[in-house]
């Protein structure tokens, strides 16, 4: 038994750093240790992979199995490890073929099922500009994975087939799927949601001028006057004004919205500039962003390229007496 290797992406932020896994089976108690400042989360992964691999047929050794996750000191965070340690254990007891630099990211199900997890996007996309094209991610996150140009994606819904592909003999295929490897078009404009548009308002000639030259320049607006005077409608239509996204500021858009997505499901491609509305009673975290350990995007970041709109803003004035 050698030492089995296989990669995956940490994400720090929007920014991906490629993380080499080591592992190797010891000669002695059965003990599973990962190594690398792993969160508890990716700790818990112990667990989930030794019954994944138990359900799939395809048993882990009993002895003593140490991952080592390098960069060391950087730190590790989230269940998107779960699939690359696997299989980094596998080649170490040899019942897979060498890997090569193919990147795993998938969360791991007790049963063996592979599941989605959050901010594909950016993590494929730090792959691919590290060198490696080649990803293995779970079957919901092959959509959103191929929008990368230059990644060559292969999803899976079982770890069994994964194994399989790779050289493993499982004892049994309950849970047998093909693999999908699908090529996604990078929008669809038949099924890109309505924008209210400003030739639906009557009147309001001064307001419709300051939307359209704010929109020509970039520039910032503040709009004023008594509640009804329809502040909120125009600022509603000023997306509408702006042209669709370059492929570069898509790409940035979305993997925004990917890594702040609350659920794991597959995203298309954003073309059209986001509009952030937020409570005027959202706290700062909320609109500037931030979390405990893994940052998430506020309404300021996911307004990136588009408009964020503060409703009833209060503009407070500090006196300073002397």
């Amino acid at each position: 038994m050698g030492v089995g290797r296989s990669y995956c992406v940490a994400l720090v932020g929007l920014n991906g750093y490629i993380v080499e896994v080591e592992a190797d089976i010891g000669q002695t108690l059965p003990n599973f240790v990962i190594l690398g400042l792993p969160d508890a989360a990716l700790n818990e992964a112990k667990e989930r992979i030794r019954s994944a691999a138990q359900n799939s047929g395809i048993p882990l050794s009993r002895r003593k199995i140490t991952a080592n996750l390098i960069p060391a000191s950087l730190p590790k965070r989230g269940s998107g490890f779960d699939l690359a340690i696997t299989m980094a254990v596998l080649r170490a007891a040899d019942d897979i073929r060498e890997i090569g630099g193919t990147v795993f990211i998938a969360e791991l199900g007790l049963d063996g099922r592979l599941r989605p997890v959050r901010g594909i996007l950016p993590a494929v996309m730090a792959a691919v500009q590290a060198g490696y094209p080649d990803v293995v991610v779970a079957d919901a996150n092959v959509e959103e994975a191929s929008l990368v140009p230059g990644a060559k994606v292969r999803g899976y819904k079982t770890l069994a087939r994964l194994a399989f592909d790779f050289g493993a003999d499982p004892k049994e295929l309950a849970l047998d799927y093909n693999p999908v490897d699908i090529d996604v078009p990078e929008d669809d404009a038949d099924n890109a949601p309505l924008m209210p548009d400003l030739c639906d308002v009557s009147g309001q000639g001064e307001a419709r001028r300051a939307l359209e030259v704010a929109a020509a320049g970039g520039h910032h607006m503040l709009l004023t006057g008594p509640p009804g005077a329809g502040k909120t409608m125009l600022a509603e239509r000023l997306p509408g004004l702006l042209p669709d996204l370059a492929d570069t500021a898509a790409m940035e858009v979305t993997a925004i919205h990917s890594l702040a997505a609350v659920q794991s499901t597959a995203v298309r491609l954003i073309r059209r500039p986001p509009f952030e509305n937020p409570h005027h009673s959202a706290t700062s975290a909320a609109i500037i962003g931030g979390g405990s350990g893994l940052p998430r995007p506020g309404a300021a970041s996911r307004a990136h390229r588009g408009v964020l709109f503060l409703d009833e803003a209060t503009i407070r004035q500090n006196t300073l007496r002397l």
